[in-house]
């Protein structure tokens, strides 16, 4: 793939993601020439999503953000972009929350990180090992147990067979790490990479990343992500490479007319 290529494949392997977490959540679906989003199946801002559409669609996300009473957000990457779109974005009320570089590696080109002893990824097969990968995340990702206890909730009803594969990282049989790997658009989506903190500094996140993508090289022969700003020099390590950058606009629950 070409970077042109690469890039496409960051935003529609997250858009994917996004719209089928939001569908498993009872969000509302929308689909067509103007806008696609899924709004209302979460209490997370990041996942009441807008993942296409342009400047005459933002009053109408505010409004469906409105009918749910939910805080939401818009994921701007290149396809999007326009200084159109940003101004009204922020005239709408949207906050830009900030960017992430969108990365992508082929897997032929994975480098192997400094092995970790006592380490070892399990993958998820059965409802108690998805309990124990929420009680993990919730540690430390995102808006912690608020956070995992959704983003589990919604993983039971998708299933724990491809196109999805949750992990689970443990150091002399304690639970220490997730990740989540997502198959669409041709590539291999990495989310949820997490370390819990009293763990962290150890090279941790770089190996179970490195032992989770090694098991999707037969179904992809790219991976992708959006990487923080801490992760990105772990990603780097390993291979991946900044090809674009994908913003966020966020939106908190917005405030009903005279309300």
């Amino acid at each position: 793939m070409d970077d042109d290529q690469l890039t496409r494949a960051i935003e529609d392997n997250a858009a994917e993601l996004l719209m089928a977490m939001g569908a498993a959540g009872g969000g509302s679906q929308r689909n067509d020439a103007t806008a696609r989003w899924t709004i209302g199946g979460s209490p997370l801002d990041y996942h009441n999503a807008v993942v296409a559409g342009g400047p005459a669609a933002v009053p109408e996300s505010v409004a469906e953000l409105r009918k749910y009473g939910v805080p939401g957000s818009w994921h701007v990457g290149p396809a999007l972009r326009s200084p159109e779109l940003h101004t009204a974005l922020l005239a709408a009320g949207f906050t830009h929350g900030g960017s992430e570089p969108g990365m992508a590696l082929r897997l032929t080109d994975l480098r192997q990180p400094d092995a970790v002893p006592g380490l070892e990824l399990i993958r998820v097969s059965t409802e108690a090992a998805l309990t124990t990968w929420q009680q993990t995340l919730g540690q430390g990702f995102g808006e912690g147990e608020k956070e995992a206890r959704w983003v589990a909730s919604v993983y039971r009803p998708l299933g724990l067979t491809d196109p999805w594969r949750h992990y689970v990282a443990f150091l002399d049989g304690a639970p220490v790490g997730t990740i989540t790997i997502y198959f669409a658009a041709g590539v291999a989506g990495v989310y949820f990479v997490m370390t819990v903190p009293e763990a962290r500094r150890r090279g941790i996140g770089a190996a179970l990343t490195a032992a989770a993508l090694r098991q999707a090289e037969p179904e992809a022969q790219y991976a992708v992500l959006g990487s923080s700003a801490a992760g990105r020099s772990v990603y780097e390590s390993l291979g991946f490479r900044a090809v674009c950058e994908i913003d966020l606009y966020e939106l908190g629950v917005p405030v009903v007319d005279g309300g």
